[in-house]
């Protein structure tokens, strides 16, 4: 963590077996704590996150611009979305 940075205290649930190992993780002196687990794991994910997005508004830029009414609903429905002729908030 940063010097300096604001934090705030939060309740997460987690699996037992998932607490036990990062626990493990940290008593072989392979995490610095829990808190210094976790917090990792989440700025990996939301980098994780932000370079699908960029590269999914590069490939629909590349590609003719976002999808349409249309393909919205048609892919839906290929993804088990939604049902034939149904109507999506997606």
């Amino acid at each position: 963590m940063m010097i300096g940075m604001a934090t705030k205290k939060i309740t997460v649930t987690i699996p037992d077996d998932q607490l036990d190992s990062i626990r493990a993780l940290v008593e072989a002196n392979q995490a610095a704590s829990v808190s210094g687990f976790v917090q990792h794991a989440i700025r990996v994910a939301l980098d994780d996150v932000a370079g699908w997005e960029a590269l999914l508004e590069q490939s629909l830029e590349e590609s003719g611009g976002p999808l349409t009414d249309e393909e919205r609903r048609w892919a839906n429905e290929m993804l088990g979305l939604t049902s034939p002729g149904e109507s999506s908030a997606a």
